[in-house]
């Protein structure tokens, strides 16, 4: 699963990738209105920067949702706490996820997520980040449901979808995050695109060069600790803390 990220890169330059179209002060005006700020420690519930296409002409809109899918025929926010992640081997058929599959696609920027390993000391978080830095486009779903709070209170959600692990992060976890490169990105925002088989073709894992992990203090595991430390390498009682020590 993918239940923690962090997206340190401030907005004016990891939207010059993700919001192409757009000129630096409606960047600027909309980082302002969401108060953006570094973030160390993103969990889910919490309102999240995502990235979907418009609902008319080329353009794409940055918004804030709520971390964990709410179905549009949910009548309990909670439901969303078991939504956090997607199988993407299953999305298109499960009943709340495959009409946003069709349709509501969204990419969620992030410079890393987290992960736990089990060991005999209990479970040990690493930080996965890009090996030569980089923001990451983690392959998402939203939704929209008017049932909660009636019409005039939508309340918008997203999942964030989850593939097999590659050789670089099986050994912490055996899942890891949908990351989409360019390509993959315009083609997964793709409004016309809703062909199942062709949408699946986008879903795999990482290239195993793509990412590097390291160990990070437990701080990480309370998400009330939203501070730079909880990106900060580690050594381990064994002495490791680099990748080639893990692997």
């Amino acid at each position: 699963m993918c239940g923690r990220i962090n997206l340190r890169t401030p907005s004016a330059a990891w939207t010059q990738e993700f919001l192409p179209l757009w000129s630096q002060e409606e960047i600027a005006a909309k980082a302002a209105e969401y108060e953006s700020t570094a973030r160390y420690n993103i969990a889910p519930t919490q309102q999240v920067s995502c990235v979907r296409a418009a609902a008319d002409g080329p353009r794409r809109e940055w918004v804030m949702l709520r971390w964990g899918l709410v179905p549009s025929w949910a009548d309990d926010l909670a439901i969303g706490n078991r939504m956090i992640n997607a199988r993407s081997e299953t999305v298109h058929e499960k009943p709340s996820f495959k009409k946003a599959f069709a349709s509501r696609r969204c990419l969620i920027p992030a410079d890393g997520y987290y992960e736990w390993m089990k060991t005999a000391d209990g479970k040990q978080p690493y930080l996965i980040e890009p090996v030569d830095g980089g923001v990451l486009a983690l392959a998402g779903l939203w939704e929209r449901n008017r049932k909660i709070e009636g019409d005039d209170r939508p309340i918008e959600t997203f999942t964030i979808l989850t593939t097999a692990a590659n050789e670089t992060t099986r050994s912490i976890h055996d899942r890891m995050p949908v990351i989409l490169d360019p390509d993959g990105q315009a083609a997964w925002l793709e409004q016309d695109r809703d062909d199942p088989s062709s949408l699946r073709e986008l879903l795999r894992p990482a290239p195993v060069d793509l990412l590097t992990a390291f160990p990070v203090s437990k701080i990480v595991n309370s998400p009330r600790n939203d501070v730079p430390e909880c990106v900060e390498r580690i050594e381990l009682p064994d002495g490791s803390s680099q990748q080639q020590d893990l692997f």
